[in-house]
């Protein structure tokens, strides 16, 4: 079992997940969507594509960017496609 918290709260939490360099990638089923808003911001990884952005909100605080995903990622990574990962003080155990 895979679980995220910040500031003390469940984010998302599975028993399937993908590891990708190091970070755990939840399936979008495992997310507490009420604590996450979409973000303008967007990066490139040269092999998995254009990752999108979530800020997270617990209890009045924002924690900005702290969730990405890969909408469309590219072949070598399509097995993370909508699954998201955590940093920025996310706790993942």
């Amino acid at each position: 079992m895979a679980k995220a918290t910040w500031n003390g709260v469940t984010v998302a939490e599975s028993d399937t997940y993908e590891t990708v360099e190091g970070n755990i990638y939840f399936p979008p089923s495992a997310l507490k969507r009420e604590l996450l808003r979409p973000s303008e911001t967007h990066t490139t990884c040269s092999w998995k594509g254009v990752a999108s952005y979530y800020d997270i909100e617990v209890e009045g605080k924002t924690n900005k960017d702290a969730a990405w995903f890969y909408p469309a990622p590219k072949d070598a990574a399509a097995n993370i496609k909508g699954f998201v990962a955590f940093w920025k003080g996310v706790k993942v155990e």
